[in-house]
């Protein structure tokens, strides 16, 4: 597997890793854990064991995995566990065979950046598959973007939605919403504010420039706080993928 800034890197297809019993455990537990609540495995039909298998699997430093979710008109939204042993995180990018680059979504690392979806597009993207390899169930891509979310206007039924999620893979049911509650709530950072570009005096946008239908977020660490540098054509492509194009 090859992935421009990562030529050198130990890259492997890491999609077959989500039938781990563990998987979610090592992928979830952590954006769960608070200054009140500290989830145990068994909270994602885990154990110990099984949490310590998987997490072996997506922290080796030989193997990098990388979890791709093909979405619309061939775009691909790609998890790379950048397993270096002293400068490990997982980079989040979307990409498409056009662009020069992926371009960055969030890191989940000591020097954090994101969040690099609102609810609006997670929703979107997780539902809303496209063509190649990787994974396309709906409940596993929403699950996988999770710790990606950042927004301060979730729906209603944004805690319903992920606690049926997380019952389907194992969570008791009655501790499925406060589960879910845990999840939405970003360590890292508050639920940031989104906006298109010309809605907001800080976006420096001009009446003579091409306006962009992708989502900018106002979080002070986001990626996204700028436009990707695309053209008006492949603006207008991830616009719709991310279902903010209308």
């Amino acid at each position: 597997m090859l992935i421009t800034g990562h030529e050198n890197a130990p890259l492997i297809s890491g999609e077959e890793l989500l039938a781990l019993p563990g998987f979610w455990a090592a992928y979830l537990l952590w954006l769960a854990e608070g200054e009140d609540f500290e989830p145990e495995p068994a909270l994602f039909g885990a154990d110990g064991a099984d949490l310590d298998a998987a997490y072996e699997r997506l922290s080796d430093p030989a193997a990098w995995p990388v979890i791709r979710l093909p979405i619309q008109h061939g775009h691909t939204i790609l998890i790379v566990h950048r397993n270096f042993t002293e400068d490990e995180g997982i980079d989040y990018y979307v990409a498409h065979p056009d662009w020069d680059r992926p371009r960055s979504l969030a890191s989940i690392e000591g020097h954090f950046s994101g969040p690099g979806l609102a609810w609006s597009e997670l929703v979107h993207v997780a539902r809303r598959p496209g063509d190649g390899p990787g994974i396309t169930d709906p409940d596993a891509r929403l699950l996988l973007l999770l710790p990606i979310l950042g927004d301060v206007d979730l729906s209603a039924d944004a805690t319903a939605t992920v606690a049926r999620i997380l019952a389907a893979i194992g969570t008791p049911p009655e501790a499925a919403a406060t589960l879910a509650d845990a999840l939405l709530d970003h360590p890292f950072w508050d639920g940031e504010t989104w906006f298109f570009e010309g809605s907001s005096p800080l976006s420096g946008a001009s009446t003579a420039t091409h306006l962009s239908r992708v989502l900018l977020c106002g979080g002070s660490y986001s990626p996204r706080g700028v436009r990707f540098g695309l053209s008006p054509d492949q603006d207008a492509r991830l616009a719709e993928a991310l279902g903010t194009a209308g």
